[in-house]
């Protein structure tokens, strides 16, 4: 039951935040709403990517690990893969981190 309230309870705290937002204009009206608009983008995606990488090198990690735990003499086998799947990962978070750089270059050549 009380699952249930907090479900219910962060339901109507979300849709009372939200319903504010979908009250304003749904166009930017000026270049002060784009930089705005452009700026929470950018700072969203890296939260996001760096969520989302982490959580993958975490997984990455706990994996080879406990293949190598189960088979010791598998390590050379794993370590290589392993090595390349996390420079893969942080890759794509150091890509979030260039779209966003330039994302925030664009809102630079805006008038005022």
């Amino acid at each position: 039951m009380k699952k249930k309230l907090t479900v219910l309870a962060s339901m109507f705290t979300t849709f009372a935040i939200t319903s504010t937002a979908f009250a304003q204009d749904a166009v930017a009206t000026n270049a002060n709403d784009i930089r705005m608009m452009a700026a929470l983008a950018a700072g969203l995606g890296i939260g996001i990517a760096a969520f989302g990488g982490a959580l993958g090198q975490g997984r990455a990690a706990a994996a080879a690990l406990e293949g190598i735990a189960r088979n010791p003499n598998s390590y050379g086998k794993l370590f290589t893969p392993f090595i390349l799947s996390l420079a893969l990962i942080e890759s794509l978070v150091i890509y979030a981190l260039v779209i966003s750089f330039l994302l925030m270059g664009k809102i630079g050549d805006l008038p005022v």
